[in-house]
């Protein structure tokens, strides 16, 4: 090469571009649930025993905990004379009627979308011999639902997980039969698992539409989206939030890698090695703050600003209980 000949630099690699699930994130039940706790944290002061944690995030649940929340997984570890919060997940009749024996002052939190299903499980109490399982550790959101169920007019509930379970199920009068679903699963698992009771049991009845609440469909739909104009996908949430492992798996499923984070420090920057574009986004028990510190770790390591993609706006919101409301509005006055 001559002196006067230009020297060839290598192009300078374009910035990685970020894409923003719409929506994400909390949705009404979990902003619900975290409001009831830390309403009767400002009303009645610490401590605030809360049953199971509130949502699945370690984040709020920490923080929850630095204000005076002390959480238990039994009732058993709540002393008299104090203040219990039900957490989103809700809970079986036999934890309702135990606090009620004891005369525990109870705030419920569960979710009023995830309560469906539970309002659906007891419904069929009477007419309909359901399903029952006999593992012994199941997620809060299923004990709640399954415990809804009242045995003492006779019949079974049963736990039906995947299609494997549909075909060994020992079913006594299959004309007699019902189904509702947990409202966090996958929506393209639930639909199988549906097909194929529906299939063995042809006069099974069900709810007269899916059981699936509107915050994981419209996150499920999102992260498809998503997926589909990503090389990566960032779910941010807690490994024991069963709604943000759909979303990682449903990614996957599309053919898009995924990771589960709790925040921006269980980002590996081997993982951006040749990826032009990755989405975001976030189960509904992770606040947006952990996102907002997801991007700026991202544009730390060379991120352009993020592009939020179109998505379904919304606008459903659940009213507080109304003592603790009129509680609150008394003390601000």
């Amino acid at each position: 090469m001559t002196q006067d000949q230009p020297t060839t630099q290598p192009s300078a690699r374009p910035p990685l571009q970020i894409k923003l699930a719409n929506p994400r994130g909390f949705c009404a039940g979990v902003d619900r649930a975290i409001d009831i706790v830390n309403r009767a944290l400002d009303v009645f002061g610490p401590p605030i025993y809360v049953r199971h944690e509130v949502v699945h995030n370690r984040f709020v649940v920490d923080s929850l905990r630095e204000r005076g929340a002390v959480f238990v997984e039994e009732l058993h570890e709540v002393p008299d004379d104090v203040i219990v919060i039900f957490s989103a997940h809700g809970v079986s009749q036999a934890v309702q009627q135990e606090a009620e024996a004891r005369g525990l002052k109870v705030f419920d939190a569960t979710c009023r979308a995830g309560d469906q299903g539970a309002h659906g499980s007891a419904a069929l109490r009477q007419a309909w011999p359901g399903v029952r399982s006999d593992r012994p550790r199941r997620p809060p959101e299923v004990e709640g639902t399954m415990g809804r169920y009242d045995t003492r007019y006779g019949g079974a509930i049963y736990l039906v997980e995947d299609e494997q379970d549909v075909r060994e199920l020992p079913v006594r009068d299959p004309s007699r039969l019902a189904f509702v679903t947990q409202t966090t699963l996958s929506m393209d698992d639930t639909a199988k698992v549906i097909d194929a009771l529906r299939e063995r049991f042809p006069e099974i009845q069900g709810p007269r539409k899916d059981d699936i609440c509107y915050a994981t469909q419209n996150r499920q739909d999102a992260v498809r989206e998503l997926a589909q104009g990503s090389e990566l996908v960032l779910v941010v949430g807690s490994v024991n939030s069963s709604n943000s492992n759909r979303l990682r798996e449903l990614s996957e499923r599309m053919g898009t890698p995924a990771y589960l984070i709790d925040d921006a420090s269980q980002i590996d920057a081997a993982w951006l090695e040749g990826v032009a574009s990755i989405g975001i986004t976030a189960g509904a028990s992770a606040p947006e703050v952990l996102v907002k510190g997801v991007i700026e770790r991202l544009t730390e390591l060379g991120a352009a600003a993020p592009e939020e993609l179109d998505g379904r706006a919304e606008t459903i919101t659940f009213s507080m209980p109304r003592e603790l409301r009129e509680q609150v509005i008394v003390s601000e006055a």
